[in-house]
């Protein structure tokens, strides 16, 4: 990646351009006391803690960035000067600095530097030469898919956009199963494959899937679930995708662990789906669909399942809003449509459970898994991290940023709470007997000796 560099002799106007940026950090770090440091673009190192003892940097190459911050304080300027490399970090990643920062109140700290050198600063940089940010690899149709242009054309463009972008890259961060959903940690100690065996496991038993059931997973990635369930408990799967990268990367697992006879797959929308299913399993599909289109979403799985049969949903969602207009989306949420997920939008867990509800679903059971997303992206983090010089030659240095500060920032999400992880479980048609156990015990107890074996036979 090329960067512009800044000169090494300063004239008198980029004298005072440091001297700014090093007073104000220095306040901030009063005021922060944060194990980090902001090294600017004439190589100075300004702690911002009393002692600092890491090597972690937040490294600001260049002045035009203030400036450019300044005239325009949008999250999308950030992160394409990220991708531009003219902020990095040295030392750790996006979610090392996000950590420790996290919890420390930011913006009523800041309120105590003085204003006469807030002034100063801006006074110096504001009316300063500015540095593009420039382009980097975005959608570049409408992200936010609003429903009243959204088609199947577009889902399936936004699908392509974000998934048919390289196997072998996601086979970097993502592990042995191919999953690229919440893993579900019986200890924090876990693996992440174990762990992601795990997830696949209690989807299964929270089903109560039973030996000869039709079970579909919509939104089926790699195929990791239908192939779970159809080897562990006796299944049989169907998976719909609406990428082509995806159902290739399945149909061959599918056929090397020789399972044609009980797993099927298809690049097919999940609307067009004939049914009926037993079983109904939706595994961080709903997030794709767009607020609008719950009532389709809803109203399709209601008429592909069986009367009495059973639908788990795996979501991420926000925090419910005082009033209930149209959701805005925050920066960093239009940040995500424009690079990751465009057509993508986080419902709150009240709105879903009421349309549940309204399409004659009975909820039978919540939990909350944020603490096991937060974690599970933070060891995607952390394995892209690792495997950087690969994932640069698979998909170029520019995405490699983009889904390290996007792995990074989602897992800082969580951490602070603003995102959150839901499996409800629901029955259709809530009259007499739900043909349910008396209680969840049966969920938590491992009974079938198949599946007592290691992450590794998954």
């Amino acid at each position: 990646m090329t960067t512009e560099t800044f000169p090494r002799k300063f004239d008198k106007r980029q004298q005072r351009q440091l001297q700014a940026a090093r007073k104000l950090f220095s306040e901030v770090g009063e005021q922060l006391d944060v194990d980090l440091s902001v090294k600017l673009w004439d190589g100075s190192v300004i702690p911002l803690g009393e002692d600092v003892k890491s090597d972690l940097l937040l490294i600001i190459r260049h002045p035009g960035v203030i400036t450019s911050l300044l005239r325009r304080p949008r999250l999308d300027v950030i992160i394409r000067h990220y991708i531009k490399g003219m902020v990095d970090f040295e030392g750790g990643t996006l979610l090392d600095v996000g950590a420790r920062l996290a919890f420390k109140h930011t913006r009523g700290r800041l309120k105590n530097i003085p204003k006469r050198d807030i002034f100063e600063f801006a006074r110096v940089f504001l009316f300063a030469p500015t540095l593009r940010p420039g382009e980097a690899r975005g959608f570049e149709g409408d992200e936010s898919g609003r429903p009243r242009t959204r088609s199947k054309q577009d889902d399936r463009a936004f699908i392509e956009f974000h998934y048919d972008l390289s196997n072998a890259f996601y086979e970097l961060f993502l592990g042995q199963h191919m999953v690229y959903t919440c893993a579900y940690f019986t200890s924090w100690e876990n693996s992440l494959d174990q762990a992601q065996f795990d997830k696949l496991d209690m989807i299964c038993r929270k089903l109560r899937l039973a030996k000869g059931e039709r079970f579909l997973d919509i939104g089926c990635g790699w195929g990791g679930l239908i192939i779970h369930a159809a080897m562990h408990f006796g299944v049989r799967a169907h998976g719909v995708t609406l990428s082509t990268e995806q159902y290739e990367y399945a149909l061959e697992r599918i056929k090397k662990q020789g399972l044609e006879d009980r797993v099927t797959i298809e690049l097919k929308d999940y609307t067009e789906l004939e049914g009926p299913y037993d079983k109904i399993a939706s595994i961080g599909m709903a997030e794709a669909i767009g607020v609008a289109n719950t009532d389709v979403y809803f109203g399709t799985i209601n008429r592909l399942l069986v009367d009495k049969g059973l639908f788990l949903n795996h979501a991420i969602s926000r925090k419910a809003k005082k009033k209930k207009s149209r959701f805005n989306a925050r920066p960093e949420q239009r940040a995500l449509q424009k690079y990751i997920f465009p057509g993508g939008e986080l419902d709150d867990l009240g709105h879903t459970i009421e349309a549940m509800e309204r399409h004659k679903f009975e909820i039978m059971d919540v939990e909350g898994w944020r603490e096991h997303y937060q974690l599970t992206t933070q060891l995607w983090c952390d394995r892209l991290t690792r495997n950087r010089e690969k994932a640069i030659e698979l998909v170029g240095e520019e995405t490699y940023r983009i889904w390290v500060a996007y792995l990074g920032g989602v897992s800082l999400a969580f951490l602070r709470g603003s995102a959150r992880l839901y499996q409800t479980l629901v029955s259709k048609n809530p009259k007499g007997p739900t043909k349910l156990p008396p209680s969840r015990v049966d969920i938590y107890r491992r009974e079938c000796a198949s599946l007592k074996t290691d992450a590794g036979s998954g």
